[in-house]
């Protein structure tokens, strides 16, 4: 996992992430229940591959977590921090803050796409490095450069006109719905950001477990899923969001929030791709447009950050 940290991870991420909706069509049942049964199974994925489980508070060291980073065991320590020790207070804190943004990014985005269109959704759901930009520096100390600024403004830009087609004015309670999926992504990112390297992926557990929590009470108003449906749920909650979470807590270890933000786009510019290569579908010329104002933003910034590295 070692090589995939970095920008690498967050790429991979995004590329899972964008297969929801191919995915998706494999299931044939409510919103809720699909968002409740693949965070359970995203969340068993991760525990079993991690070898962890999930944990509500964070410990300070313990001999015992000592004595296994000493030996290179940072499944052990991460366990052994979790049971025993002095609650660290400003580690739960963030544990939690950003399981709870993460949870309601997806329950706020499968209400989204019931009440407005799936463009506005995604749109506003993307506007999240807004909320980085206003709020990174003072959690985490990472300054504003005039290119961040710059980037923000031709990536939403790129955006608007990728989705233009299907933009409407929609139902307002959805939009506003959609708008704050944006807002608890950008501070997901940024709570992520804010916890030791090896800490992000439990705020992950965390987050199915939440959704599950909240989700399964509406699982079963429409009756039980085919067993393609339950395939399609499997692959959902391993490929679209176990694997990625994994993927976006290894690529935020040495990457920027507002830069993995930036990454994570290429999840919603994938979409038209996955269409046309399935069904056969070709891009607009806005969509075309969009996606390069975006691709070459993130291009360029990451040729500058190579530039100044060396």
């Amino acid at each position: 996992m070692k090589k995939l940290e970095g920008v690498p991870a967050l790429v991979l991420c995004a590329l899972l992430w964008s297969t929801g909706g191919i995915l998706i069509k494999l299931v044939e049942w409510n919103p809720f229940a699909i968002a409740a049964s693949r965070s359970i199974v995203a969340g068993l994925f991760i525990s079993i591959l991690m070898r962890r489980k999930p944990f509500f508070v964070v410990r300070t060291n313990t001999p015992s977590a000592s004595n296994a980073k000493t030996a290179g065991n940072a499944i052990a320590a991460n366990n052994a921090v979790s049971q025993k020790g002095t609650i660290d207070r400003h580690a739960t804190l963030n544990l939690w803050l950003a399981g709870i943004c993460y949870a309601l990014t997806m329950i706020l985005y499968v209400l989204g796409n019931k009440m407005t269109t799936a463009a506005n959704t995604i749109l506003l759901e993307y506007t999240s490095p807004i909320y980085i930009i206003m709020f990174g520096p003072a959690i985490l100390g990472e300054k504003n450069k005039i290119s961040d600024y710059i980037s923000v403004v031709v990536v939403l830009c790129g955006m608007v006109l990728f989705f233009s087609e299907g933009l409407e004015t929609g139902n307002m309670a959805g939009n506003v719905i959609a708008a704050l999926s944006g807002v608890s992504f950008g501070f997901c990112t940024i709570f992520m950001r804010n916890q030791s390297p090896d800490r992000s992926i439990n705020s992950f557990q965390l987050a199915h477990l939440i959704t599950f929590v909240s989700c399964v009470p509406f699982a079963f108003i429409y009756g039980m899923p085919s067993g393609m449906s339950c395939v399609g749920l499997v692959l959902l909650g391993i490929f679209q969001i176990g694997i990625p979470s994994v993927l976006y807590s290894v690529g935020l270890k040495n990457v920027r929030a507002l830069t993995a933000t930036f990454i994570s786009m290429i999840e919603p510019l994938m979409n038209p791709v996955w269409v046309m290569i399935f069904n056969g579908e070709t891009p607009s010329w806005q969509c075309l447009v969009g996606g390069s104002l975006i691709l070459g933003c993130m291009g360029v910034r990451a040729v500058l950050a190579r530039q100044k590295a060396t």
